[in-house]
């Protein structure tokens, strides 16, 4: 289990100083779309209702912005550039988010209906697609194709790793089973699909930072092991989490029928054949549900997965130690990264 205290930055206060540099430059963003779906997109980032009243809902962690804004203050290059870079990876992040949503038919998203139980499936799509349309147009106006490129190479990995997850959904749970998911299949698809984006926003922020191409390649790794840890953390939470804190509803994952790596840690072991005989069955409820949860404990897969996001952590805290940049900086990513492990602990 990583230790932690508490003295240092607070990480609430890292991202807030994030939010505060890049919610500006973001709502000057939406501002370009079509009133309606700039609507639309408001009511997502929680900044008005669905008939377009101003709303102080919650608009996200944004911690990808702060992930590119510290990327370049460690290579001493933060600027305006920067903070539009920041404003694209959020958007390409709201994106997915919301096709996310409509992939998995997942009705709440902090707290509130998601943009296609609000507006309907169709404007949800071409909502998404208008973000990720007005991420690229940022990136194209600061004068630096590697940095569009870099965006570009992660959507890319970030759908193929989406996609490869939701094939996982469709594999036999039978345990020993040659279609079942492994553990380091599940890893290379959590490093697509969730650290793909975080290797954008470290990489991104280096980049526009003015950083050498070899300190830009090292960001991109220390990404994919944060990504690997953040999603592991979410497998925690979409299990075992408090749906008033996590704004979706508890269990959700196993209801899903989703491969997380609880899941797939417990059917390694003895207890998986139990467990795949509860998970296979028909019509399952929550005391079904309820069950499973407590196997998956029992066998170690919540065990496993924290021990997982202890060590990916640790591999992206010793990538960044070869980055030579403040102390202060150093603490900040600290700071961000202890902060995931106390989400779940």
């Amino acid at each position: 289990m990583m230790p932690h205290t508490d003295t240092g930055p607070d990480a609430a206060a890292i991202l807030i100083r994030a939010r505060d540099l890049v919610l500006p430059e973001l709502r000057t963003a939406v501002a370009r779309l079509d009133p309606a779906l700039g609507t639309m997109a408001g009511y997502h980032f929680g900044w008005n209702t669905a008939d377009g009243r101003p709303a102080t809902a919650h608009p996200g962690k944004l911690l990808r912005p702060a992930l590119t804004v510290l990327a370049a203050e460690a290579v001493g290059g933060l600027g305006a550039s920067v903070t539009r870079g920041a404003v694209a990876v959020e958007l390409v992040h709201n994106f997915s988010l919301i096709h996310d949503d409509i992939m998995d038919r997942d009705e709440l998203r902090r707290g509130r209906p998601t943009l296609w139980r609000c507006f309907d499936i169709p404007f949800a799509i071409m909502v998404g697609d208008a973000l990720h349309a007005l991420a690229f147009e940022l990136l194209s106006e600061q004068d630096n194709q590697r940095a569009s490129q870099l965006l570009g190479a992660a959507l890319r990995d970030l759908v193929s790793g989406q996609a490869r997850d939701m094939e996982f959904s469709g594999r036999s749970w039978q345990c020993g089973d040659a279609v079942t998911v492994g553990v380091d299949e599940y890893r290379e698809m959590a490093m697509a699909k969730t650290g793909a984006l975080m290797s954008a926003a470290l990489s991104i922020g280096a980049e526009l930072g003015g950083a050498r191409p070899e300190v830009v390649a090292t960001f991109t790794q220390v990404g994919r092991h944060l990504g690997l840890a953040f999603q592991c953390v979410d497998d925690i939470l979409g299990i075992w989490g408090d749906e008033a804190v996590t704004g979706k509803p508890a269990l959700g994952d196993l209801r899903e029928g989703k491969r997380t790596l609880p899941l797939l840690g417990a059917l390694a072991t003895p207890d998986g054949e139990e467990l795949a005989g509860i998970l296979a069955g028909s019509d399952l409820g929550d005391p079904d549900l309820r069950h499973a949860a407590k196997v998956i404990e029992r066998a170690g897969g919540r065990a496993l997965t924290e021990r997982e996001v202890d060590r990916q952590i640790a591999l992206a805290r010793a990538l960044l130690a070869e980055v030579p940049t403040e102390a202060a900086v150093q603490a900040r990513f600290d700071a961000l990264c202890a902060a995931a492990v106390r989400r779940v602990r």
